[in-house]
């Protein structure tokens, strides 16, 4: 009689040592309630739904952040810039020990500034072993605007200049080295709502875009596909920034800054699916979930339904 022999798991899908660090910033932004996401994804059963597909995971509980009502916004051109640096800084060094104690970090915004510390902290790790580190922004918005060529003075559309290199000089400095990633492994996939003084900063920085016309006309999968082989070019692996407005509203409507046309519900599931078979990924953020503007907690669930499929949960 024939015996069927259980599929062995591939590398991507066996079992990690995931630490989830929440850093509860909401000082890059004018509209407040990201501070709460860190909570709202918690809720959502994160922790409990990782361990059910076979992960190890430990929360190492949430970075202390400035309160904006105890603090001057300082710069009208770079908001709590101090604050937001010495926030990214305190993350940064989280990420590294988290890193080196063979975990990996999956971290929970707060506004995308937080990005800037999530970065550093992984670049650092691999530059200490001689090696670099690609990155997937995926997300509405390029965030690449400097105090230069912001029109709000809002931080959480700078972090990823700053990992660039480009701006400004104290966010992009953590660890004392700049760029955090070369613009050949960067890409920005999903993008539709670019400042207009931003464009020529995403021109000037070389980066790979695809936009939300690239995904309508080309799929999914091809994006995904080729942003991943960008990222991963010469590289140890890449991170992912996941911001929830990526997602269109009518799926993620608890967001910090939505923008209709985004990925549908299935599209953000297949691209996490493509990066879970990957296997490449070094860690993990997902940001601008706003509870006080969500339904039911409807965006933190999605939140941590794409997490598990990042971490390799499947259909089948």
């Amino acid at each position: 009689m024939a015996t069927t022999q259980a599929p062995t798991p591939s590398l991507a899908h066996r079992g990690k040592k995931i630490r989830v660090i929440g850093t509860p910033l909401d000082l890059g932004a004018s509209r407040r309630g990201v501070d709460m996401g860190p909570s709202a994804v918690r809720v959502a059963g994160l922790e409990a739904r990782l361990e059910a597909i076979g992960h190890e995971v430990e929360d190492g509980g949430n970075i202390a952040v400035a309160i904006a009502e105890q603090k001057k916004e300082g710069n009208p051109r770079a908001k709590y810039l101090k604050e937001i640096t010495a926030t990214c800084t305190k993350e940064a060094e989280l990420v590294l020990k988290t890193l080196e104690a063979g975990k990996v970090p999956v971290i929970l915004g707060g506004d995308h500034s937080i990005a800037a510390g999530t970065v550093a902290g992984v670049a650092e790790f691999f530059r200490r072993r001689n090696e670099r580190i690609g990155l997937v922004w995926i997300d509405a918005h390029a965030d690449i605007n400097t105090p230069e060529t912001s029109p709000s003075g809002n931080v959480h559309g700078m972090p990823l200049a700053a990992i660039l290199g480009m701006g400004p000089p104290e966010l992009a400095n953590i660890f004392s080295f700049s760029p955090k990633v070369a613009a050949e492994n960067c890409v920005i996939v999903g993008v539709r709502d670019i400042d207009q003084t931003e464009k020529e900063n995403v021109r000037r920085a070389g980066l790979e875009v695809f936009t939300m016309r690239d995904i309508d006309e080309r799929g999914m999968r091809t994006v995904m596909e080729e942003a991943l082989r960008i990222a991963g070019r010469d590289t140890a692996g890449y991170h992912i920034s996941l911001d929830m407005d990526w997602i269109d509203p009518e799926d993620a409507p608890g967001v910090g800054t939505p923008v209709r046309g985004g990925a549908t519900y299935r599209e953000g599931h297949l691209a996490m699916e493509i990066i879970a078979d990957h296997g490449r990924m070094t860690s993990f953020e997902v940001v601008e979930v706003n509870p006080v503007i969500d339904e039911h907690n409807q965006t933190a669930n999605l939140a941590v339904e794409l997490i598990l499929s990042a971490f390799g949960k499947k259909i089948l």
